[in-house]
């Protein structure tokens, strides 16, 4: 049998993300700890597990195909083969949430409620009505909420009682689920919150009637009617947002404030102290936390934030303690750093990346001072702050009962590696079936330069001292929404690697408005997000070159890049052609305003008060300036970066006679990697850059 190609192996396992533990759940006992994984590192289809830690037994708790195929006794070989393509056409358990107890676990397959007791693995189809979306259990494990549509509602734990609890009230509105730019650019990806005693709900309602409709037709099925979809372009009109507090009878109370001032709702929660929410101005310059009354829902001002540029949202705040201190952080200078009621308790120099929860008055979050690791940190008031990790590369992890389950994502391996930890026990591993990768990488990292840009340069690993010069790839992210200068190996980086083989060295480089260096490093890029941020491209080339003589050939510099680094891809071609000789664009914005309000506005304001930010910052006008061979890649699928953005570049480059070349990708999204033409697409790539840059 032959050996499979690293693009098609990137395909196969979803970049080596197949066969990995994820969405660990610690028991409150800190004994048990449930678990999603697949069986194989190409097995699509995730599972539910449970770890017993004292005897490091492993129990199957939920496999989706025995539930959609019946009982497993006396199959026949037909039957066999059903079941299994059964198993590699379902998506499995995307997620699943439990009870405060971890004693109910709840999850949608195929569109059906499911629950499973974790004690005895029972596992029960709900008769809920229509196709339902993230169900969850109340604390006390009684009731479920789901998302039926644009409905709320709720059933027994037993499969009674099933109602509406909140119900469109106009033809826009929706009850439970985020808005647009919540989930792409807040980290709220839900809507609504149990009360702990599981008497009532904090809800989101969203009414979209004045976001404007834009439509995504597919030019490959004429016979189909375009899709609608509302979408809130920058300087365009926002949903309306709001909360309620909800019974079990479906009565509700508004939550009042200010939303002149503050339309953004980037967070909200319900805890012993309370139900809360953080609310955002338009300008995102101020952040307010709220404490809610839940008598009558009239809210306190907890906590308030302001930045000259924007308030930087950390995923996991707010939040608070068990004993009710309040958590959050504090940009001053150059250090993103944790607070707790109010006062800084990290140092300076530690970068807070994420809050990933409390254990009583433990908080455990990420960070680090090297930008290219991700570490666990804890604090505790009594013990100060912890480094919980030393092994160089990117760690996260659970904590419940003095019970933490840690991940790490290293340079060696392509999957990560989990591991359970408890106080004066031994460590227990969780097995991951993750592939190892066709290729081994060869990369040099470094910080290079006066900025000390981080960078990884991937060579071929049949290059030799000595051996002619070799043609330089930059694959860069570059952006605020990523960092991929990271010490860890992923399918971005064996992407890298796979490119290099072929005959290139191929140069990632995080430089300004990339995470992990600092409040002030990532707003370098506020009212500009590409003139920095190419100059960094630029000079890391060069000073790599210095340092590396004789290795690069900077005679054949080509660029390739994604969304953010499609955009940087194309600028790079038009602004600087004395460097970069050929650029592959993949679903780059285009023109500004086609992206969304909070995203977009964040780091260019709004485009009524600064139209030249929007076009300094779109390649429409320096469409005329091209001389360099351009690939531009989209789906005509995407609803996140709309392919607007590459045909209207691809008509202005008309329009100015230069010449390029445009790959649309029939039904394909926003993510390539999803799409089962990756393979072929990442070989078109290549074959373009060979071809433009005399590689044979």
């Amino acid at each position: 049998m032959p050996m499979i190609s690293l693009p098609h192996q990137l395909s196969r396992t979803r970049g080596f993300t197949l066969g990995a533990v994820d969405q660990a759940t610690v028991t409150p006992d800190g004994a048990t700890v449930l678990f999603l994984r697949s069986r194989a590192g190409d097995d699509p289809v995730n599972c539910l597990w449970a770890l017993d830690l004292d005897s490091g037994h492993e129990r199957l708790l939920v496999d989706p195909a025995e539930l959609l195929g019946g009982a497993a006794e006396q199959l026949s070989d037909e039957e066999r083969t059903r079941r299994e393509r059964s198993r590699r056409l379902t998506r499995g358990i995307a997620s699943y949430t439990t009870d405060a107890a971890a004693e109910l676990a709840v999850f949608a397959l195929s569109g059906s409620l499911w629950t499973v007791d974790t004690g005895t693995g029972a596992a029960r189809r709900l008769p809920a009505e229509g196709a339902v979306v993230d169900p969850r259990p109340d604390p006390t494990g009684r009731r479920i909420a789901y998302l039926s549509g644009a409905t709320l509602r709720v059933i027994g734990a037993d499969g009674t009682g099933d109602r509406a609890l909140a119900a469109p009230d106009g033809p826009q509105v929706t009850f439970g689920a985020p808005e647009h730019v919540a989930a792409e650019s807040m980290h709220r990806d839900r809507g609504y919150w149990w009360a702990p005693d599981g008497e009532r709900l904090l809800v989101a309602r969203v009414d979209e009637s004045e976001v404007q409709v834009w439509y995504i037709a597919d030019p490959a099925n004429p016979d189909r009617p375009p899709r609608a979809m509302r979408y809130p372009a920058a300087g365009s009109r926002n949903a309306e947002v709001t909360l309620w507090l909800t019974e079990l009878d479906g009565t509700r109370r508004e939550v009042p404030w200010d939303r002149t001032a503050f339309e953004y709702l980037p967070a909200a929660g319900w805890d012993r102290h309370g139900p809360f929410a953080a609310v955002q101005s338009r300008d995102q310059r101020t952040v307010r936390v709220l404490a809610i009354d839940p008598a009558d829902g009239s809210t306190t001002v907890l906590h308030e934030q302001r930045d000259d540029h924007w308030v930087q949202l950390v995923a996991g705040l707010p939040a608070r303690t068990a004993g009710g201190a309040l958590l959050g952080h504090l940009d001053e200078g150059d250090t993103r750093r944790l607070t707790v009621a109010g006062t800084p308790v990290t140092e300076p120099g530690l970068q807070l990346r994420a809050v990933l929860g409390t254990d009583g008055e433990t908080v455990l979050f990420t960070g680090g001072s090297e930008p290219t690791e991700i570490h666990l940190w804890s604090y505790h008031p009594e013990r100060g702050t912890e480094r919980l990790t030393s092994e160089p590369g990117v760690h996260t992890g659970r904590l419940s009962g003095g019970t933490l389950v840690h991940t790490a994502r290293t340079l060696d391996q392509a999957g990560p590696r989990t591991t359970v930890r408890r106080p004066g026990r031994p460590a227990v591993p969780i097995a991951a079936f993750v592939e190892t990768p066709v290729l081994t990488l060869r990369v040099i990292p470094a910080a290079v330069g006066p900025r000390e840009l981080r960078t990884m340069l991937y060579l071929p690993s049949w290059h030799r001292p000595g051996d002619p010069a070799l043609p330089v790839l930059l694959d860069p992210y570059a952006g605020p929404a990523g960092q991929k200068v990271l010490a860890q190996q992923a399918g971005h980086t064996l992407a890298s690697q796979w490119f290099a083989e072929q005959g290139f060295a191929v140069l990632v480089t995080d430089g300004a408005g990339v995470g992990g260096r600092g409040p002030a490093w990532e707003r370098e890029i506020h009212g500009d997000t590409f003139g920095r941020v190419l100059d960094d491209q630029v000079d890391a080339l060069h000073e790599v070159d210095r340092q590396h003589p004789g290795l690069l050939d900077l005679g054949r510099v080509g660029i390739r890049g994604w969304s953010f680094s499609g955009g940087l891809a194309a600028l790079a071609v038009l602004r600087r052609p004395d460097v970069f000789h050929a650029a592959v664009a993949g679903a780059p914005v285009g023109d500004q305003s086609l992206y969304d309000t909070h995203w977009r506005e964040r780091f260019l304001g709004d485009p009524a008060e600064h139209p030249e930010r929007y076009e300094a910052c779109s390649p429409l006008a320096e469409a005329p300036k091209l001389s360099r061979p351009l690939l531009l890649i989209h789906g005509l699928a995407d609803d996140n970066v709309f392919v607007a953005n590459t045909l209207r570049l691809s008509t202005a480059l008309l329009a100015a006679g230069r010449p390029h070349e445009v790959l649309p990708l029939s039904g394909v999204s926003h993510s390539g990697l999803a799409s089962p033409l990756y393979p072929q697409l990442l070989g078109h790539q290549l074959e373009f850059l060979q071809r433009h840059l005399g590689l044979g």
